[in-house]
């Protein structure tokens, strides 16, 4: 016979679990509901799926470029992505392979800038980009976000569990140090730049601030921004409001279920 003590424990977690995956998904939910339901309705808090789907993208489409839009945010998270996991793995490689009295003080600075805000660097980094005449480019956007501190001290944690036989045994065989790190590191690695890549392309994906200081024509506009515009009306249309918050969704949540199971394995330090 069970024990009773335990039977309500496990009730009790199941509930929990119950609850918090209720909470996750309840705005998701939400957002898809709100979608298929006019303005109106959204306000009067209706929880059903209505009938206005088709308008609101409709209306969403037509609202601006979404062509040019969609290839603003595509080629600055894609092309931001890939700059930032190469500068920071060679960074975090580096950092972790080459012996040097000072190299954990310069790591230990690199670590303490990570506590500056960025609200105290928008003003001199924005005054650099006007004097490099970058400003409503592209350059502005991913020239401050490359060197990511965090993804750098992520791919130096990572590398500590990088098998130093297989660099050594390289070397043997005469390989360069670039070609350890492309040929023999890189595929090592490649749970760890996985989960690298969720992180950095849902960050640069999300990317506000920074780009509506320095992007000030609505051609150079991304997704994320594009929907911000609609909500700034006097009388913003909340199931259009929904339709671009599923569109501005759904590419993080390709990438992540994609990568899932690298993801975990990442984030667990895994190396094959």
């Amino acid at each position: 016979m069970s024990n009773p003590i335990a039977l309500i424990g496990r009730a009790g977690t199941y509930l929990l679990l119950s609850l918090a995956a209720f909470l996750s998904i309840f705005p998701f939910f939400w957002m898809v509901v709100g979608a298929s339901n006019t303005s109106a309705d959204i306000i009067r808090g209706k929880g059903t799926p209505g009938g206005a789907l088709w308008d609101n993208i409709v209306k969403f489409v037509n609202s601006f470029d979404m062509v040019r839009v969609l290839f603003n945010s595509f080629l600055l998270a894609g092309l931001g992505t890939v700059l930032t996991l190469l500068i920071a793995s060679m960074a975090g490689y580096g950092f972790e392979m080459f012996r040097s009295r000072f190299r954990e003080k310069v790591f230990g600075g690199l670590l303490l800038m990570l506590s500056i805000p960025f609200a105290a660097l928008m003003i001199p980094l924005f005054i650099l980009m006007a004097q490099f005449k970058i400003i409503n480019t592209y350059q502005a956007v991913l020239l401050p976000s490359i060197a990511s501190i965090f993804i750098i001290f992520y791919f130096r944690q990572a590398t500590k569990a990088f098998p130093s036989e297989l660099r050594d045994a390289a070397k043997i065989d005469g390989l360069k140090e670039w070609q350890i790190f492309l040929y023999v590191y890189m595929p090592v690695m490649r749970s760890t730049y996985a989960a690298a890549t969720i992180i950095v392309f849902m960050a640069n994906w999300n990317s506000y601030l920074w780009p509506l200081i320095v992007l000030q024509t609505n051609e150079m506009k991304t997704l994320t921004l594009a929907v911000a515009t609609l909500a700034a009306g006097y009388t913003p249309d909340f199931g259009v409001i929904m339709v671009g918050a599923i569109a501005a969704t759904l590419p993080t949540l390709v990438i992540f279920f994609l990568l899932q199971r690298r993801f975990v394995e990442g984030m667990l330090g895994a190396v094959k």
